[in-house]
């Protein structure tokens, strides 16, 4: 470790420090080998050029709510992106076949560090999210569920992890949310802090990606209700030393200068939305698993624009990255304990039947 910190491989420095900043349990690590001041010097590596706040829903018209793409979304403490689509890049999804016609695609993905899968949905409105509501206090009398679990649970062909949550010392129990919930346009979690992304569909089928960080609890419930959300959780857009999180990946057809904190490689959970409504869900391994690193944030952003998308966003991946689809997991839980399934989780990504 004192080698990727002091050697002479800046690329190594800073892949290292960034890929150990991600994760819950090890960022101490670190701190043993770099001041804050050389920490944040390298996560916040790069032009860091502002992203749009918030996602523009007349960039997506999805097939039979053509009047949505005239609505954008609204918000006092948010500023409206201006971006534009990214319709020359669908080369890679008209090239795909639907080959039993249930209208989802897995699409299996190599990359340097990692192999994923994606999964292609034509109708928006079958990603749903699924939360084990009413969730546990900081007491952890109850816990949460895998996505196996969810999928059982909630009659899903497939089911991926979503927002962040507590992970006391490491523990599998997923039982309580961080950040903010919102289900079926109920807000189930309220809790928004500095850094706090909300990704998740309006009542549209279009995906929202919004800096909520800055609200009160009554300002993200007005903001709930002014743009009708019917599904959101939250990861964080943060670097502050001691923790190395991104969430927004493309905004409005742009996508994002994530400085230094793209440049670590670990297992990833992320979404997208192309402009005809597609929906793009990617779930990469890494950390070890079948000898891969896992992808980097840049990673990320090629794959969703080679697929076209016009909004894309990072969920909470490391151990939680996880994906179940008809009835099998596909890509499992780097944490050993649960390397043949999915830690226990408050909220997840479904894809009904």
């Amino acid at each position: 470790m004192w080698m990727f910190c002091n050697g002479p491989s800046r690329s190594a420095r800073e892949t290292f420090v960034a890929t150990m900043l991600e994760t819950g349990n090890m960022k101490f690590v670190v701190s043993w080998y770099l001041t804050e001041e050389e920490i944040l010097e390298i996560t916040a590596t790069g032009t860091g050029a502002p992203a749009d706040t918030i996602t523009d829903t007349s960039l997506v018209t999805v097939s039979g709510n053509e009047a949505s793409s005239d609505e954008t979304v609204n918000s006092s403490e948010a500023l409206t992106g201006t971006g534009e689509g990214n319709d020359s890049s669908l080369s890679a999804l008209d090239s795909l076949v639907d080959e039993d016609g249930d209208g989802i695609i897995l699409v299996p993905i190599t990359g340097r560090t990692f192999e994923a899968q994606l999964m292609v949905i034509r109708d928006p409105s079958r990603v749903q999210l699924a939360t084990a509501y009413p969730f546990s206090s900081m007491e952890m009398e109850k816990n949460g569920l895998t996505v196996g679990e969810y999928c059982e649970a909630f009659e899903a062909l497939a089911a991926v992890n979503a927002g962040e949550f507590e992970t006391p010392s490491g523990i599998n129990w997923g039982g309580r949310p961080i950040g903010v919930v919102v289900c079926d346009g109920q807000v189930q979690f309220n809790e928004p802090s500095p850094g706090d992304v909300m990704v998740g569909f309006n009542e549209n089928n279009i995906l929202i990606i919004a800096e909520v960080g800055h609200m009160t609890p009554d300002e993200f419930s007005a903001f709930v209700a002014e743009n009708g959300i019917r599904d959101g959780a939250s990861f964080k857009d943060i670097s502050d030393g001691n923790t190395n999180h991104f969430t927004r990946l493309i905004m409005n057809g742009t996508p994002v200068d994530l400085d230094g904190r793209g440049v670590g490689a670990n297992p990833r959970t992320a979404i997208g939305q192309c402009s005809d409504g597609t929906v793009l869900i990617l779930v990469t391994d890494g950390r070890g698993s079948a000898g891969h690193l896992g992808a980097t944030g840049q990673d990320l952003i090629q794959i969703f624009q080679e697929y076209g998308a016009v909004n894309a966003a990072n969920l909470d991946g490391g151990s939680s990255s996880s994906l179940y689809f008809d009835g099998s997991y596909r890509i499992t839980s780097s944490f050993l304990p649960n390397s043949d399934a999915s830690r226990r989780l408050p909220t997840a990504f479904i894809v009904t039947r």
